[in-house]
């Protein structure tokens, strides 16, 4: 999962850079409104944190409003010092699905995040994902459940699997494999190796075939 983080304070910034990357998200980060904004149109991210009070044409409100008036609806969580009930509901009223006080420890943020991408990416509070009636996934440890037994996955995999379950039920191409997963550096050959591995991890026919276009994810 692509996470955009935009905060003007470096060394918080790092922190929650840091730990995001160990829990398996990747992250890219911005200290103005003006580079995120620019970001958020030349790549494709699954949830955004937003400081408020930033440097740039907008505050974090204001940026957030105007991504809605683009029809860039993205989960948001707004991570600000603003603690007063007008800021809160000024937070909501933009688009927000949370927000955070600082300071907060590094594991509430963690534990936002999964509600957050759970909630909207995947529309489930649970933490478990059926892709068929002896198979789930496990959206906080990235494992998968076949018959009782637990199947982990590397980082690579998981990342595959993660934009497949975004587009479940539908065709991934092979372009899009190769743009979002390896930034277009990567041989076909060895994509398609990683992606038959990850399919031998699952049911037969879970994640299939797609003839001369990629592969699709059926899952309920």
């Amino acid at each position: 999962m692509k996470i955009l983080l935009l905060e003007d304070d470096a060394i918080l910034r790092e922190s929650m850079t840091e730990f995001l990357e160990t829990k398996n998200f990747t992250v890219d980060c911005y200290d103005t409104s003006d580079t995120a904004f620019d970001a958020i149109f030349s790549d494709e991210y699954d949830l955004l944190l937003l400081d408020v009070n930033v440097p740039g044409t907008w505050n974090g409100f204001s940026l957030r409003e105007n991504l809605s008036l683009e029809e860039k609806h993205i989960p948001t969580i707004f991570v600000t010092s603003m603690s007063s009930a007008d800021a809160m509901i000024q937070g909501y009223a933009h688009g927000c699905c949370d927000y955070i006080k600082k300071p907060f420890d590094l594991t509430e943020l963690y534990l936002r995040v999964q509600h957050a991408l759970k909630a909207n990416c995947f529309q489930t509070n649970d933490n478990f994902l059926n892709l068929s009636s002896e198979c789930k996934f496990n959206l906080s440890t990235y494992e998968f459940i076949n018959n009782n037994e637990t199947i982990p996955l590397s980082k690579t995999e998981s990342k595959i699997f993660i934009l497949f379950l975004k587009n479940r039920n539908k065709v991934v191409t092979f372009e899009m494999l190769y743009e979002q997963i390896w930034n277009n550096n990567i041989e076909a050959t060895n994509a398609r190796v990683q992606v038959n591995n990850l399919r031998r991890k699952l049911p037969k026919d879970v994640i299939k075939n797609v003839y001369g276009l990629g592969y699709r994810l059926d899952c309920q």
